[in-house]
């Protein structure tokens, strides 16, 4: 017997009944609307010329009546205006590409382990499964320092990678937007674990000689959430400083944090963290609006460092030897999870059109009164963004986010081609994955994209963007010589 077909009817029927809930719910205004005013025009058509002239003529209007309604509106009209926020544009971005010299194929991570780490096999055993396991590719990068054997982690070491990478997307950001040193009214720099005195962004003002009135911000300790709390930073602002430029740098410098130890959960960094960084400039100009690439929508940050377990999951610490380094808890996805619960619950209701929002309600009320064993309804994300940029930290929290959100292979398509080529770059992640998105020529004009990161302490951070214009296939920036290549399969298991 031939295999018979799967009933596809049903699947069909289900479709389209779901879609025409959706069309109903989210346009039941206009659908209300249209009958009544339809009604009114055809009332009118059915009046006579002269009933119409009574009708007019029976208006009487005053002249204090009209000149305090004109006031009423006028003055209702400028509180609205005044009190709206401003529109916050991010005119380009730069993300800095490492040279092939900083290069770290897998069969020489795993030699210089094995020299750096004679005396414990089984730490160099450990890092070998983690990587096999990882989704990183052969081109990841890291800095100078962390080539030699063994390592030599200097404060000149740091600031030299400090200042490549920085001064590197720094520049790159001048060229494609034209930008002058003179013109930034405002500068944020964030990287996490390197925080030395001078700060970086007085390194940077050092460098481009910015204005002495600038307002300068360094933030450090915030993991790899503190690139979202810089854009958060530079929007509050913008608010208040009109006409004004904002230059955003995030990146994390390598070179100081590199684990020579044997503890395990310490090891873990020293396999995904690699280099990277960007450069981003938000305006507040009207004048920016046209070549602007972007509009920011909502910023929505969400902070669980009030659990013991949330707060300890991501530490540096010593381990038993003296030695410094970053301790990765074995709790560290669920406390996410949690997070990311945490801060859907607030971005929902501000981005999901009301189809959704209504079947979670009714959900979440069948589960209080009816039946709290019933399931509890998921909402379909997909439907308020076009694009998903997940913190590329692991490929373990991309599958867990997959999973969660009910998104497609093409939707963390971003984020896993981040990981295979860049690594884990920390708050710079999320630019990458956008760059890869418009180095695919997916982005257009109205496309909402959703950037999604996390963090030490623990932090789960949103950020909601819109496109202003259809965005062309750009010539340069960091995949401009691969992309060609991907997407590529990422194996589970990659042999060494």
């Amino acid at each position: 017997m031939p295999p018979t077909l799967p009933p596809f009817s049903n699947s069909v029927r289900l479709k389209y009944v779901k879609l025409g809930y959706q069309y109903l719910v989210n346009h039941i205004l206009t659908l209300t609307l249209i009958p009544i005013m339809l009604g009114v025009f055809i009332e009118v058509v059915r009046l006579g010329p002269e009933e119409i002239v009574n009708l007019w003529n029976s208006l009487h209007f005053d002249l204090v009546q009209i000149l305090c309604s004109s006031f009423l509106i006028i003055f209702v009209a400028t509180v609205y205006f005044m009190s709206k926020p401003r529109s916050i544009y991010l005119v380009d971005y730069a993300c800095y590409k490492p040279p092939v010299t900083c290069r770290v194929p897998f069969a020489t991570f795993m030699e210089h382990s094995r020299l750096i780490l004679s005396n414990n096999p089984k730490s160099v055993e450990f890092q070998m499964r983690i990587l096999e396991r990882s989704g990183l590719g052969e081109e990841t990068c890291l800095p100078p320092a962390i080539h030699y054997i063994p390592p030599t982690p200097t404060m000149e070491a740091a600031r030299g990678e400090a200042e490549i990478v920085i001064f590197s997307a720094m520049d790159a950001l001048f060229n494609k937007t034209g930008l002058k040193p003179k013109d930034i009214d405002i500068l944020i720099v964030n990287c996490s674990l390197f925080s030395p005195t001078p700060s970086l962004s007085a390194m940077v003002i050092n460098k481009y000689k910015l204005r002495s009135n600038i307002k300068s911000f360094n933030l450090s300790g915030m993991g790899c959430s503190a690139g979202l709390i810089s854009i958060d930073l530079a929007r509050d602002l913008l608010q208040v400083h009109p006409n004004s430029n904002a230059v955003v740098v995030s990146t994390e410098i390598i070179t100081p944090n590199y684990y020579k130890g044997n503890e395990r959960a310490m090891l873990l960094p020293n396999c995904l963290f690699r280099m990277g960084g960007a450069a981003i400039l938000l305006s507040n100009r009207r004048s920016e609006r046209r070549r602007a690439k972007y509009r920011l929508v909502h910023v929505v940050r969400t902070h669980k460092g009030a659990d013991d377990k949330a707060y300890r999951c991501v530490f540096e610490e010593e381990d038993k030897e003296g030695k410094v380094g970053i301790s990765l808890s074995k709790d560290l996805m669920a406390i996410a999870g949690e997070a990311l619960k945490s801060n859907i619950t607030t971005i929902g209701p501000l981005v999901l059109p009301a189809s959704e929002q209504l079947l979670f309600l009714l959900t979440l009320i069948g589960r209080k009164i009816f039946n709290p064993k019933w399931k509890p309804y998921i909402p379909d994300f997909k439907q308020a963004f076009e694009h998903f940029c997940i913190h590329a930290g692991g490929r373990a929290v991309i599958d867990e986010l997959q999973k969660n959100l009910q998104l497609s292979s093409e939707h963390v398509e971003a984020s896993r081609m981040t990981l295979h080529r860049f690594g884990n770059t920390s708050s710079s992640s999320l630019w990458y994955e956008m760059s890869y998105i418009e180095a695919k020529g997916r982005m257009k004009k109205g496309d909402r994209i959703w950037q999604i990161a996390f963090g030490s302490g623990f932090k789960c951070n949103s950020a909601v963007w819109k496109c202003n214009k259809t965005i062309k296939t750009p010539t340069d920036g960091p995949w401009a010589d691969c992309i060609e290549r991907y997407p590529v399969h990422i194996p589970e298991v990659v042999k060494l």
